[in-house]
């Protein structure tokens, strides 16, 4: 089985690489390509739940790895 790694991003999406299906509520397949997709952080892109670059130079969200800890 192939790995799947998600890395947050500075100020910007989670990128997820790996063979990964992305469904709705409802249970219907979220298109996207190839083997990384950028999941949208800020709320604000206009492809939710995928990444837009809406966020560029307005969205703080960095987290660092000992904010979990």
């Amino acid at each position: 089985m192939a790995d799947v790694t998600i890395k947050i991003r500075e100020n910007g999406p989670l990128l997820v690489r790996g063979p990964v299906t992305i469904e709705d509520h409802d249970g219907r397949a979220v298109a996207c390509d190839g083997e990384m997709v950028a999941l949208c952080r800020c709320g604000e892109s206009g492809r939710k739940p995928l990444c837009d670059g809406t966020h560029r130079g307005r969205f703080d969200g960095t987290l660092a790895a000992d904010t979990y800890a």
